[in-house]
């Protein structure tokens, strides 16, 4: 009788149909796979039970986030192999119709299913997102639902994260060599320059997190800023620290949906990393809202992830991951959607600066941060949610880097009938 690990490689083999990249190390102690290469690591038979009632990436992920499923090794490489193992052999793949019809298919599946046994489902993990369905999505509640999900965590573990810039987008590198609180308040300073901030002005931060860009704009540029957020512990996190820096009567953080937002108009609005969480139904209502806060001539600066245009749009579905265990109800779209919907709802476009290679260097950071202190990690939050984070800022890492996904900040103007948009002639002098 073959040992588990040779068993599950020769299966994963059939099952695929393409060679394993890296090694198998099974709950019995027997190892199988290439040599030198990152192992996974199946803790026992329930990581199996995961994948056959549910199989695909969110079985994978509920085994992983229960623990049942580890890597041994490089994180990052063994991701890398992984994702073309299983989602990019292009043609070499084979769907699941075509493989029900293979008789070694069939026989696979049959062994895999023996090796599982019992064959009973386990419980998701217990940071799952449950929801009833997809039917009412970006409504006010579910948003709120959405949002709550990922940012109330604790405070402490973002922290840890983060590190004391408390910054949860992408930072701005003038070399992958220095430090990432650098990095931040150059982001930070990137947004509030090309806003042109000045004092006396009123900025809305739509998304305000723990409050790093509305402190930045009031201590450095003197403006008067609003920020809201849909996270009560940001919300306490962000007025605790304006109070400790003296700047309650230049700031009001407000646990706040956007839509509800009728004070304006506005000076200037920056949106650092929100706009993912809007959703496609509602990103024109979330354009036109925001074009209806600034004053003629007031600027917006979107800062938002960007995923690749695919040939056909429809076919588009959110990663079952990310859905699940990250960031619910989160979408991507396109930059050219982007910039076309922000120009329907009024804006003029006026610049888009790339960061993709910055928020690679940036999630390589915050993991790094996280494998430091990784039991104190998984006491700030749960075992689970800790194992959440590495595997999809790691992920995320790699996905940038291979140009699966990008980040943009664009540039948007309210410009006045008679035209005067009140930019520069020459782009990115921002002043």
């Amino acid at each position: 009788m073959q040992d588990a690990a040779q068993r599950l490689k020769t299966l994963a083999e059939q099952l695929m149909g393409a060679p394993l990249p890296v090694r198998i190390r099974a709950w019995d102690g027997s190892e199988s796979g290439p040599p030198n290469t990152p192992a996974l690591v199946v803790r026992n038979r329930r990581a199996l039970r995961h994948l056959l009632w549910k199989p695909g990436e969110l079985g994978l992920a509920r085994a992983w986030v229960a623990g049942d499923l580890d890597v041994d090794g490089d994180l990052y490489k063994a991701l890398d192999v992984m994702a073309e193992f299983i989602w990019e052999r292009g043609e070499d793949s084979r769907s699941l119709r075509q493989s029900l019809r293979d008789p070694e298919f069939r026989a696979a599946a049959r062994s895999l299913l023996a090796l599982s046994a019992p064959f009973l489902p386990p419980a998701p993990p217990p940071e799952e997102m449950r929801r009833p369905g997809r039917l009412h999505l970006h409504t006010k509640g579910s948003d709120r639902r959405a949002i709550s999900h990922h940012y109330d965590v604790g405070n402490d573990f973002y922290a840890l994260v983060l590190g004391p810039s408390m910054v949860y987008s992408c930072a701005y590198w003038e070399s992958p060599d220095g430090t990432l609180e650098d990095a931040q308040r150059d982001k930070l300073d990137i947004v509030a320059r090309k806003l042109v901030l000045k004092p006396g002005m009123r900025l809305l931060d739509v998304g305000c997190g723990w409050g790093s860009m509305a402190v930045h704009a009031a201590r450095e540029y003197g403006v008067s800023v609003v920020g809201v957020t849909l996270s009560q512990e940001q919300a306490a996190y962000a007025r605790k620290r304006i109070a400790e820096e003296g700047l309650t009567d230049r700031i009001e953080i407000r646990v706040q949906d956007y839509r509800d937002v009728r004070d304006g108009p506005y000076d200037a609005i920056s949106s650092i990393g929100m706009a993912e969480h809007v959703g496609s139904t509602r990103y024109l209502e979330y354009a036109h809202d925001l074009h209806a806060l600034l004053r003629p001539g007031g600027r917006l600066l979107n800062h938002q992830i960007a995923r690749r245009p695919q040939a056909d749009e429809s076919a588009y579905s959110v990663d079952e991951f990310i859905d699940a265990y990250v960031f619910p109800d989160g979408e991507l779209a396109p930059l050219g959607t982007t910039v076309g919907l922000l120009e329907r709802a009024g804006f003029e476009v006026r610049d888009v600066e790339t960061l993709r290679e910055h928020y690679a260097l940036t999630l390589r950071r915050w993991v790094a941060n996280l494998e430091a202190h990784w039991t104190e990690g998984q006491r700030l939050t749960s075992p689970g949610r800790a194992r959440i984070w590495r595997l999809y800022m790691a992920a995320s890492a790699l996905a940038f880097e291979r140009n699966r996904i990008g980040v943009n900040q664009v540039l948007a103007v309210k410009t006045p009938e008679d035209g005067a948009s009140g930019m520069p002639l020459r782009a990115r002098d921002w002043r």
